[in-house]
């Protein structure tokens, strides 16, 4: 073979094994490029099940929709539903004459008595977001422990941006009440996110407007005690609680002299005796206890 021919050749090899190793170089690339697409492809499917599960699940992304918050545990449950006769004896009217400037905490109400299963009724209409009503509940959840069961205690925070942002509180959404001697009827109307989460009945918004009866100006939260007596508004300062964690608000309720328990039993005291009225001093221990009797003159 003369030189000519196997210089052609060798160039043929080259040629052939270069087209070879160009082939499997794309080869290798498609290859990389399949793996990559699918991984793509699962990485969005994925993320859009994310999306559609958060939206389906978030309060503020369903107005008729609401986490219960956390269930508070048991120990700091019993604190809250255990306060002792004697520390609320202690407490008194504590700092709810202060805040209300010596005026009356609660006001009158008028025509029947609202009942409810052949009980008299307690009304309590508010919203998630309320930092009012994030202190009032408090204050509740002793009160209403006296006459009964209030189970579970479940706490949430209220909105990051009203007044006393995110103040650790309960909330009554999915809250159920036992008692011999009343029926509670909490009815929370917006959520954390002023979403609507329940809507007052047509006999429940009319007693509203009866007390408050521009719209403009009608507010949360709003309780009726039977139709005997009506609180609108707090009747302690909300502020008392900044910054302090479910389970360090039960604490302080055990040592009567801390500013938390003076707010939240004095308070409490108050609307013992207001369902005191209703029960027609029902049960006799709790209705004519110190607290009660002190408190009862101003209402």
């Amino acid at each position: 073979m003369g030189k000519a021919s196997r210089i052609k050749q060798q160039s043929a090899r080259e040629k052939i094994a270069a087209q070879r190793e160009a082939a499997r170089k794309a080869e290798r690339r498609n290859r990389i490029m399949i793996t990559v697409g699918s991984t793509l492809v699962v990485l969005v499917i994925v993320a859009v099940f994310v999306v559609v599960k958060l939206a389906q699940g978030s309060p503020s992304s369903s107005g008729n929709s609401s986490t219960t918050g956390t269930l508070l545990p048991a120990s700091v449950s019993s604190q809250v539903t255990g306060v002792p006769a004697a520390t609320l004896d202690r407490v008194g009217k504590g700092a709810v004459p202060a805040f209300t400037h010596g005026q009356p905490a609660l006001t009158a109400g008028s025509g029947a008595t609202l009942t409810s299963g052949g009980k008299p009724q307690m009304l309590y209409i508010g919203a998630e977001f309320c930092p009012y009503c994030a202190a009032t509940r408090w204050s509740m959840a002793v009160a209403l422990s006296r006459f009964g069961t209030l189970s579970p205690l479940h706490g949430i925070h209220s909105s990051s941006t009203d007044t006393d942002p995110n103040t650790a509180t309960l909330t009554f959404y999915k809250t159920t009440y036992n008692s011999n001697y009343l029926n509670f009827t909490p009815v929370e109307v917006q959520n954390v996110s002023r979403g609507a989460l329940q809507n007052p009945t047509a006999a429940q918004n009319a007693v509203w407007a009866k007390y408050e009866p521009d719209p403009n100006t009608r507010g949360y939260p709003f309780i009726t005690f039977g139709n005997k007596l009506i609180m609108k508004g707090p009747i302690y300062d909300a502020a008392v609680l900044k910054g302090m964690s479910w389970s360090q608000i039960a604490a302080a309720l055990k040592d009567p002299t801390s500013p938390v328990a003076q707010s939240v039993l004095g308070a409490a005291n108050y609307i013992t005796g207001a369902i005191c009225k209703m029960t027609n001093n029902q049960p006799s221990d709790v209705c004519s206890s110190a607290a009660v009797t002190a408190v009862q003159s101003g209402l």
